[in-house]
């Protein structure tokens, strides 16, 4: 299992667990976390975006061409916005933090 904390605006630490290859955002709906996705995962919208920790940016593959343009569409977007959507789950990633906006 891969351990992950999602932080939420008003200040709320959520813990959660998700299985390899999960999504971030799949596993951050179990949560019950409001990451709509609405595209299903597509790439077709910007409702998952999530803040990644900069101790995991790292970590993570560089992001599409794809989904840099749609987080060109997020308002006060930085270097560690993501789309959960994205996001596959892997041992490496054991303890992501992921703020939401």
């Amino acid at each position: 299992m891969i351990a992950l904390t999602f932080f939420t605006p008003d200040g709320t630490t959520v813990a959660t667990e998700a299985v390899p290859g999960e999504t971030l955002l799949r596993a951050g709906q179990r949560a019950g976390q409001p990451l709509e996705g609405t595209c299903g995962g597509q790439m077709a919208c910007a409702t998952c975006h999530v803040l990644i920790d900069p101790a995991f940016v790292d970590r993570l593959p560089a992001p599409s061409a794809e989904e840099e343009d749609m987080l060109d569409l997020v308002p006060n977007a930085t270097r560690s916005s993501r789309l959960a959507c994205q996001i596959a789950l892997t041992p490496a990633l054991d303890g992501l933090i992921a703020r939401l906006p």
